[in-house]
């Protein structure tokens, strides 16, 4: 094993160590491995939810899209924090809704909200389908992290296997304490190499932070703009940051909804939407770097090796080790929110059981069940779910409606015109997916949530005309045949 191995494998096991010991007292139920008994301050909730800032992606995908589609790009600079701004008002009413009435998923706020067993299975199954992919995204990247870093094809392998299987074990033993105690470490390692090497990589190859957009306008001034109705244009621009801001506005993604209901009030809530918005900005750094790369390394690099090959030609090995142990970090971290997420939808409404140590046995067997099936996948057909993955975000959003509506006209919308909506959203956003081809380039999940709305406009239009007009014939045989006195 090299030296370089060697800090990989050391910071896997200082990952899991601080996840195991975040557990304070044995599980009792659900409520307390999920969400922590809704006790979390400030600090530690900040942490959950600025995880979903910078992940795997952070490290493999985000320079590799700027070589591809330049500015464009940057519509993910602004989704977050305008969904912060939104959820400053929204995350409040669910967190007093979901203490209230007991609520641990997603799936149960809106089961509640419509009282529709039938909805909360429709949209936990939807959870865990589309989730899937993208906990198989985070196994593959964590691999293909410590491949690129090491030059091993074989480390890939290895670190896939031993990675996922200590986050497993640290989630079955402290829930959601555990993801808490090792988002400490994943975000501050994380932040302290973005800063070092995002900074560093300009400097080094351009002689300055913002000397490469000199370099870039020479020589290549469309990257510095959106432009075209093309990919990349000004349609797919606004289009994707739309779609992602509903995404985060109304809390879409079912592994979202633990970090705000483990808060222990409404305020620690608010607090963050404050200053977790200027946190995001610092996904600006990578950014800048896939300029440098399009400089340096040229369009045709591959773009999930960019950041880290810039890195590797500038910095000593042991430092490119701790690189690895952040970009490992960013993996194994969300990774264990996403089975928390999944393993909870399926316990409590999908397999429905009777008490608390029933509903956690059914979910521990299902964080078992999940990672091996994504590992599985990940390690003998880490394409099979390639498609699948552009499901993940357009797909979910489909549920915006229902979430929305639950909020803002609660009681006042029929579930079945929910439901109609949330399907043929789905089946709109699979079918332009897989099959079809859209006419104009711009994110499925916005045409899907269009179709989605129509519908529930549609089907609740019809069915109030259809009351009024039961209504009405009643009506008309009352004053046919009055009552006899």
């Amino acid at each position: 094993m090299t030296i370089l191995e060697g800090i990989v494998l050391a910071g896997m096991l200082i990952i899991a160590g601080l996840g195991f010991m975040g557990r304070r007292h044995p599980n009792v139920d659900v409520t307390d491995w999920a969400v922590g008994g809704r006790a979390f301050g400030v600090l530690t909730t900040w942490l959950l939810q600025a995880g979903e800032t910078f992940t795997t992606f952070t490290f493999l995908g985000t320079a590799g899209l700027v070589v591809a589609g330049g500015a464009g790009v940057f519509y993910s600079v602004p989704y977050v924090p305008l969904g912060y701004l939104a959820l400053y008002f929204i995350a409040p009413v669910i967190w007093r809704r979901a203490r209230a009435r007991g609520h641990v998923t997603q799936a149960d706020f809106l089961e509640e909200s419509y009282q529709s067993r039938t909805l909360g299975v429709v949209a936990a199954v939807a959870g865990v389908v589309f989730l899937l992919p993208y906990l198989q995204l985070q196994i593959t990247g964590l691999g293909l992290i410590v491949q690129l870093v090491t030059g091993d094809a074989a480390s890939k392998t290895w670190s896939m296997v031993v990675g996922f299987l200590l986050v497993v074990a640290f989630v079955l033993w402290s829930g959601i304490r555990g993801v808490a105690a090792t988002a400490y470490l994943k975000d501050i390692l994380m932040l302290v190499v973005l800063l070092i090497i995002c900074v560093g990589i300009p400097i080094h190859f351009t002689g300055g932070f913002t000397n490469v957009f000199h370099v870039i306008q020479r020589q290549a001034p469309e990257m510095l703009s959106v432009h075209g109705t093309g990919e990349f244009g000004i349609p797919w621009y606004i289009s994707n940051m739309a779609i992602s801001m509903i995404g985060v506005m109304f809390l879409t993604l079912p592994h979202m909804w633990p970090a705000i209901l483990a808060a222990r009030s409404s305020t620690v809530l608010r607090r963050n939407y404050l200053w977790l918005p200027i946190y995001n900005t610092f996904i600006v750094l990578p950014l800048v770097v896939g300029f440098v790369a399009f400089v340096v390394l040229g369009s045709d690099t591959d773009p999930d090796a960019a950041l880290l090959q810039l890195a590797g030609q500038m910095f000593p090995e042991w430092f490119m080790g701790v690189v690895a142990v952040a970009g490992i970090a960013t993996a194994m971290v969300p990774s264990a929110g996403l089975l928390i997420g999944m393993s909870t939808l399926v316990s409590r409404n999908i397999i429905r059981t009777g008490s608390g140590r029933q509903q956690l046995t059914i979910t521990r067997l299902t964080v078992l069940v999940a990672s091996f099936f994504s590992l599985l996948l990940a390690l003998l057909m880490p394409n099979l779910l390639a498609n699948l993955l552009l499901l993940t975000f357009s797909g979910l959003d489909q549920l915006a409606p229902a979430i929305a509506l639950a909020l803002f006209l609660p009681g006042r919308i029929d579930v079945r015109s929910v439901i109609s909506g949330l399907v043929a959203g789905l089946a709109v956003v699979i079918a332009l997916t897989f099959w079809l081809t859209s006419p104009w380039a711009i994110s499925v999940g916005i045409i899907g949530l269009a179709i989605n709305l129509a519908v529930v406009a549609l089907v609740q239009a019809g069915l109030r005309l259809g009351s009024r007009r039961d209504l009405g014939l009643a009506t008309a045989a009352e004053v046919a045949s009055p009552p006899v006195a």
